[in-house]
This record gives structure tokens, C-alpha cells and sequence, in this order.
């Protein structure tokens, strides 16, 4: 049986569990990390890695890490003291590097952080440009990959995702004792498992686009953040009405559901798992 391959530049929080899917469903996987320790540690779950970094100019091989069926690229943008052109100057270099490669499909885990708060329920064709995004850069980085699949007949699939939350990430924790005036917004959020599983389904079926990744129920903070505090022992935040209406999306999944019929684990954020570590 043919066995594909998977490359995922960046296993951290969220790579690592996909690449142990991964690995349980059959595929051969290699990935990366900033640190050598770790990759020493990862070679054992037999995870083929390599100490890699884009700063932004790639240190380490990565044509080793871009021999495979497909690459997921999932490295958190880094913005702020580094600037906006930061990221994007990262991704060029992986997009220079893969072509002429034999890489078939290419997922890039982005953000929903690109659509700016237009107080309604957003959808894809909201952000087509860094001109209309609240992230600019990082629409521009999700530009250079989509050119891959018009160059060189590849898949490309751009993964818009929501907060990240479950196991060590606890929303009370992040809040707690603090003053909270955006009570009554809605949040954008996904557990990592069904991150891993909306993954793991677009590569097993190389669907194409460009999609949305939160969960279908958007319950307000403030539930979210009196549940999480009530469970975990954390002090409950001070809630305080603002002077004007707080801003805010309602992020929309329904593209991507249509498009994979991914049945969510989760699709409640008030129903998350979580593990408290300390």
C-alpha cells in the first residue's frame, strides 16, 4: 500500500497532536522545530525532525523537510516589534523553496484575526485583500501561498482559524481578577481537536480553498469566561458595561462544513475540554 507523506513545519501546540494523527492513520511524517531538544525527543515518536527556523530566511534543511506528498506550513506570525512585512518574508522563502518540488498539496494554518470587527457574521469572500483585512501581512502571506496552486497546478488550502482553546488553554485562566468590557461579545473559537480533525480531513481528501475553523455555537465571553473561572478555581473577572458598544464577528464555518461534512467533537465552546496544568 502506498503510504503518503506529510510534512509539518512547525510542531508545536498544534502540529505535534496532528502529526501523531497522522502518524495512527498511516502517513509518513516529518516535521520541524526551533529547538534541538526537541527534535532529539520526536525522533522517538518517529516523527522524522529537524531543527528549523525562519528568521525569516530559512536556517536548517528544509529541502529535506519539503520532500512529501504535502506540507503543512503552521508557524505563528509574528508581528509587532518585528513588523508586518516580518511573516510574510518567512513564507516567500518557503514558497521559493517548493517550486519545483514534487509537493502536491499545501495547507497554511492562518487566522480569522484577518477579518476586522464589521459588528455581523463574516465569511471568506469578506477579506480578499490585505487592503481589507485587519491583519494585512498576514493575507499577503496567504497570497504567496495561494500563487503555488496557479503556478504549478498544486493544491492549496488556506485555514482561517478561529481561537485555539482546549487542554492547557483555559480562557478563566487568561482573565482571571481582571476588569472585562467585552462581556456581551460573541467568541471565534476552536478546540484543537477538531483543529486537528478539519486537518486531517483536508489532506485526506486534498480539498482545495479557502475556509473558515471555529465552532458552529458562538456563546458570549462572558458565559465562557463564568464557566471556565467556576471550574477551575480561577477569580471570576469583574464584569463592566462600556461606555459604547464594543465591536465585534461572528465568524461563519459554514463553507467549510459544506465543503468536508466535518461532524465537530465540539462544536459548543461552553462544552470544550480542557486539562488544568498547574
Amino acid at each position: 500500500m502506498f503510504v503518503k507523506s506529510v510534512s509539518i513545519i512547525g510542531l508545536g501546540w498544534l502540529g505535534l497532536p496532528l502529526a501523531e494523527r497522522l502518524l495512527n492513520e498511516g502517513f509518513s511524517v516529518k516535521g520541524s522545530t526551533t529547538s534541538a531538544e526537541k527534535a532529539t525527543a520526536l525522533k522517538e515518536k518517529a516523527i522524522a525532525t529537524y531543527e528549523f527556523q525562519l528568521n525569516p530566511e530559512p536556517i536548517g534543511d528544509l529541502r529535506a523537510l519539503l520532500d512529501s506528498d504535502t506540507l503543512v506550513i503552521n508557524i505563528p506570525p509574528k508581528a509587532g516589534k518585528l513588523g508586518d512585512e516580518f511573516h510574510p518574508a518567512q513564507i516567500q522563502h518557503i514558497v521559493n523553496a517548493v517550486q519545483g518540488t514534487s509537493i502536491k498539496h499545501i495547507v497554511y494554518v492562518s487566522s480569522t484575526s484577518v477579518y476586522p470587527e464589521l459588528n455581523r457574521e463574516v465569511v471568506e469572500e469578506d477579506v480578499r485583500s490585505p487592503e481589507q483585512s485587519a491583519a494585512p501581512g498576514l493575507v499577503r502571506a496567504e497570497q504567496l501561498v495561494q500563487a503555488l496552486e496557479k503556478a504549478e497546478e498544486r493544491v492549496v488550502t488556506i485555514l482561517r482559524c478561529g481561537g485555539l482553546m482546549g487542554y492547557d488553554r483555559i480562557p478563566g485562566k487568561y482573565v482571571a481578577g481582571r476588569t472585562v468590557d467585552t462581556g456581551d461579545v460573541p467568541v471565534n473559537y476552536l478546540h484543537r481537536d477538531d483543529a486537528v480533525g478539519i486537518l486531517l480531513k483536508l489532506i485526506h481528501d486534498q480539498v482545495g480553498g479557502t475556509f473558515n475553523a471555529v465552532s458552529p455555537i458562538h456563546p458570549t465571553r462572558e458565559a465562557i469566561y463564568r464557566k471556565s473561572c467556576a471550574e477551575f478555581g480561577y477569580t471570576l473577572p469583574i464584569f463592566v458595561q462600556p461606555i459604547e458598544p464594543v465591536p465585534y464577528k461572528l465568524i461563519s464555518p459554514t463553507k467549510l462544513i459544506q465543503a468536508i461534512h466535518y461532524p465537530y467533537r465540539y462544536p459548543d465552546p461552553l462544552q470544550y475540554y480542557y486539562q488544568k496544568t498547574n
